[in-house]
């Protein structure tokens, strides 16, 4: 792992939902980009002192050399590390692991994917909700037609907790995801818009070709958005071409984590909310609305192969990463044995990456032009 020290939520995330599924071994890091907490953060976590890194340059070189080195890396860090980290060790031979948003910019998103072509390595992006079951089970429903053609889509994603300037009172999140020189163009639609932007374009199986955005920052000072909405057109398929919204704002007062996704076809409508991801509501056309659950009667292969525990126990964040993990993991042993990977992965990949920051510079692109129009 590169990244995840003291202090760093998403690093104790990644490490718990890699060994939910047994599939790998937390051996090596570089969990700080200061030597002596990365060392810290390594002793309190168990690492042999050998394998604790002051840099991730020294990491990549030294588990080259070892016969018992490292076979992928989990990139956790702040978004402006993202792409030399993963070069580093895609250049090395390693497998890659990689937080969202992929890179700071589209240019070195589409360099990256170059990269990762010539490498012959997996490349694994952890949109997390795309491993939750109810909506690997909508994607199968849209795919599978029960929606009919797929008309309007509204993803939405609202959080509250940069309402006031948590950037000055030393939270370490809020420092670096508020300054353009670390998280990039993109302030919340950077952060939680794409999240929002990957699940519609994953469960819906669309494209957006072209949005119109409005980015605003409320609170005085901050240099990047913390609040943006915008209209979406996904490419025509089957001569239709679907529209949308999409809304996500972290200074909306009384959201903690309400990541919704509404999608409505000519013969149905589906409903999902990531604060209750067990339940999906499935409308028929003229029919009475039918809720959907993991474990109950309707639920889908696809729903089923992304479950851990019996049908009535909560199950969510942790093991929707940790279905990333674990798919992630199966295309590695795959790669190694030089077959096929298995059917039904259905992993966010670097050309999702590149969708990402397509989808960001759009935004800014599009809120500085008025709201105008831009392609992706």
């Amino acid at each position: 792992m590169v990244g995840g020290g003291e202090g760093a939520f998403i690093g104790a995330v990644h490490r718990i939902a890699s060994r939910i599924d047994d599939k790998f071994t937390f051996v090596a890091g570089a969990l700080s980009a200061t030597a002596e907490k990365a060392r810290r953060s390594a002793a309190a976590l168990g690492l042999d002192p050998a394998r604790s890194y002051g840099s991730y340059e020294e990491m990549a070189e030294s588990e080259k050399a070892r016969d018992d080195g490292i076979e992928a890396v989990a990139i956790v860090t702040p978004n402006h590390m993202h792409f030399p980290v993963a070069k580093t060790f895609l250049d090395a031979g390693f497998h890659v692991i990689c937080d969202k948003p992929m890179t700071t910019t589209l240019s070195e998103a589409r360099q990256l994917a170059e990269i990762a072509a010539r490498s012959g390595k997996v490349f694994v992006l952890t949109h997390n909700y795309t491993g939750y079951p109810m909506i690997r089970q909508a994607r199968a429903m849209v795919a599978n037609g029960d929606l009919g053609r797929i008309r309007v889509v509204v993803a939405e994603y609202a959080q509250d907790w940069l309402a006031t300037r948590a950037e000055d009172g030393g939270s370490k999140q809020a420092g670096w995801r508020v300054d353009p020189q670390k998280a990039g163009a993109g302030g919340a639609i950077g952060d939680i818009g794409t999240h929002a932007h990957n699940l519609a374009c994953y469960v819906t199986g669309l494209k957006v070709e072209k949005l119109a955005a409005d980015l605003s920052s409320f609170v005085s000072g901050r240099r990047l958005d913390d609040d943006a909405s915008m209209l979406l057109r996904f490419a025509a398929r089957d001569g239709t071409a679907a529209k949308g919204m999409l809304w996500a704002s972290q200074v909306a007062v009384g959201n903690e984590n309400r990541l919704t996704l509404r999608v409505y076809g000519e013969t149905g409508g589906l409903e999902w909310a990531q604060e209750e991801p067990n339940r999906l509501w499935y409308t028929p056309l003229g029919e009475p609305k039918r809720l959907l659950t993991r474990g109950g009667a309707g639920a889908t292969a696809a729903a089923a192969a992304a479950s851990r525990i019996p049908a009535g126990h909560p199950e969510g964040y942790l093991e929707g990463f940790a279905t990333i993990y674990s798919e992630a993991a199966e295309l590695i042993r795959a790669a190694a044995a030089g077959r096929a990977p298995p059917e039904g992965i259905a992993l966010p990949t670097i050309e999702d990456g590149v969708a990402g920051l397509a989808f960001v510079e759009a935004c800014v692109k599009s809120a500085k032009e008025g709201g105008a129009w831009v392609a992706l």
